[in-house]
């Protein structure tokens, strides 16, 4: 074994086929543009590299920062280092899985600049070879400052010069012990440690390199608590004006689809769904309320939204939070809160799928159930009990005890079955507080179950992009779309014209006479005010806008959507879709009026289809 592996290094030795001299001539590659639905360039995604600077102008201390980081033995060792080799497969077999690397710096470097993102054995033994064979031919400074000027520090920033001018505005020659250590945190994950999106953990990888270079003796103790202290103060420009959260979830689910290399490099044709002007105005609306908003229930109230086209399930556009630059966090694609009562569309599609008409009357009144010698008696939020009403009724003022009697009518397992079909991952247990949305789901999901109805039935999954080409021309990935008919022609009309009772209430709210579209609506929070939700679409568009807090605590007392989430959605589309757009409805179904009597013992009627 000992021979053959000194007969590969002679013949790597003297074959000479690792070429150095390529870096001096390095090809940044072309970027990728980024196209809206009308074919314009929206954004581009390309590498941020500057020219290669020399080891004499990088501090000591910002060299000590990566040694301690990545390879403290860089200067002891002959490119591979035996015993870390052997520390790291005792912890690997110890823990059944890969917890700890061995890779020195030298090796880094190898697999960076002449291997691809494959792990298998051949190539590791190859890469430990390269490494001695690197080692032999150059310098260890002439190692460390290519490595320096190579590697990668998330969102496409290349080398040690470029991330020094993203992240603070200045040359490698002024970076701080801080700054040095922080650019050597992200190394170990730049998509999980780069500051531009998860700052904190970077903080707190940072704060660990400087405890290591203690450690180490590269700087005292408390000069590492010192820098300890120091924020990180990342430079806040380049901000994409147009979509950033929707930016950054495109920029993510390519790299997972086609490759970091081919996205910064590659010369792609991006073809997104996103419109930029529904784009740029749902921002607009979702900053201008939300700030209102913010001044009534606390700063940190933010949210999201998306809005779809309804029967293709493009997303046209993406809010992901009120400030891109205070947060990257995607509450339109990441956030879980519960649904709510914008569930109860769901319940009462799955009834009136068996037969039930909303015409039928129920009686709203007092019900207990018993979960583990525990009670439960669920309310209205009303605090009122209305004895008998229809069906309608009941959906359209969204009556709690009513929905919990269709569900309990209806089958747990026929609603829960229907909810899947909507696109629903969350857990949906079989007991009847399911019936007030008591499902996790993100926004997406959210505006897919309730597209459905704006869709005649049938469920589209929301996209981003379209397709993707390469620089020849040929697709290398092309959205598959899922369109799957959940509900027949005749029960989502039914369903769908009792959810347009509720905007010509809510328009007189507000007294507002030029709204043009017909809308179907429904609104939803959760228990203690957590969350609001609104979910509107138009025979074009349909929009879930949700409003919380990230740490999922209570907005206040009797805090609802209808001056929360429905002025955002209400702005958005008073601006882009305010159309004279009607539904179609199955030509079967025939109309019928119904009355209730509202608080004030004034009757209303309303016309359904049945």
């Amino acid at each position: 074994m000992v021979a053959a592996a000194i007969g590969v290094l002679s013949f790597v030795s003297h074959n000479h086929f690792v070429d150095f001299s390529a870096l001096a001539n390095y090809n940044p590659g072309q970027p990728s543009i980024v196209l809206d639905d009308e074919g314009v360039e929206w954004t581009r995604f390309e590498l941020d590299r500057r020219e290669p600077v020399s080891l004499d102008v990088i501090p000591l201390h910002v060299q000590q920062a990566f040694i301690a980081a990545e390879d403290r033995n860089f200067f002891n060792h002959p490119g591979i280092s035996l015993r870390s080799i052997l520390r790291s497969i005792f912890v690997n077999m110890y823990y059944r899985r890969k917890v700890q690397g061995a890779s020195t710096i030298t090796q880094q470097l190898v697999k960076l600049l002449f291997f691809d993102c494959k792990k298998t054995f051949k190539r590791k033994i190859k890469e430990q070879f390269l490494s001695l064979l690197v080692e032999r031919r150059f310098t260890k400074e002439q190692i460390l400052e290519t490595y320096l000027n190579h590697i990668c520090f998330g969102c496409g920033i290349y080398g040690i010069e470029a991330a020094a001018q993203r992240f603070w505005n200045k040359q490698s020659i002024d970076l701080s012990i801080a700054e040095g250590a922080t650019l050597a945190a992200i190394l170990v994950n730049p998509s999980r440690y780069c500051p531009l999106l998860h700052p904190e953990r970077t903080r707190t990888r940072r704060d660990m390199v400087l405890r290591v270079m203690a450690q180490v003796g590269f700087i005292l103790p408390q000069k590492a608590a010192e820098e300890q202290k120091v924020p990180l103060e990342i430079a806040k420009n380049r901000e994409v004006s147009v979509g950033p959260h929707l930016r950054e979830a495109i920029r993510q689910l390519l790299e997972e689809k086609i490759g970091k290399h081919a996205l910064y490099t590659g010369g792609l044709i991006i073809q997104s769904t996103i419109n930029v002007n529904i784009q740029r105005q749902a921002q607009r609306s979702f900053q201008e309320k939300m700030k209102s908003i913010k001044k009534d229930l606390g700063e940190n109230l933010d949210g999201g939204l998306i809005t779809m086209h309804t029967t293709t399930g493009e997303i046209k556009g993406l809010v992901g939070g009120y400030s891109f630059r205070e947060s990257q966090y995607n509450r339109a694609l990441q956030a879980k809160r519960q649904m709510g009562s914008i569930f109860k569309p769901i319940i009462y599609a799955a009834a009136i799928d068996q037969g039930r008409k909303f015409s039928d009357i129920e009686l709203d009144e007092p019900v207990e159930f018993v979960y583990g010698g525990n009670k439960w008696n669920p309310r209205n939020n009303t605090r009122t009990f209305d004895g008998e009403m229809t069906l309608a009724e009941a959906l359209s003022c969204s009556n709690n005890i009513i929905a919990i009697k269709t569900f309990l009518r209806t089958g747990a397992e026929q609603v829960i079955e229907l909810g899947r079909k909507m696109g629903i991952c969350g857990e949906m247990s079989k007991y009847p507080s399911l019936a007030l949305g008591c499902v996790d789901v993100k926004v997406k999901e959210a505006v897919a179950a309730f597209n459905v109805f704006a869709n005649n039935g049938c469920y589209v999954k929301p996209h981003m992009i379209r397709w993707v080409k390469n620089q020849w021309g040929t697709k290398i990935y092309r959205h598959k779309q899922k369109k799957v008919s959940v509900l027949s022609s005749r029960v989502n009309g039914q369903v769908a014209k009792v959810l347009s009772i509720g905007m010509p209430r809510y328009l007189k709210r507000y007294k507002v006479t030029d709204f043009k579209p017909e809308v179907i609506t429904k609104t939803g929070t959760t228990n203690d005010s957590r969350t609001c939700w609104f979910a509107g679409a138009t025979p074009d568009y349909t929009t879930v806008v949700y409003v919380g807090r990230d740490d999922n605590t209570s907005l206040g007392h009797d805090i609802y959507p209808i001056w929360t989430a429905f002025p955002i959605w209400f702005d958005l589309y008073r601006k882009v879709a305010n159309t004279n757009s009607r539904f179609t409805y199955d030509p079967s179904l025939k109309k019928e009026t119904i009355t209730w009597r509202q608080k004030n013992a004034i009757s209303k009627t309303a016309t359904i289809y049945v």
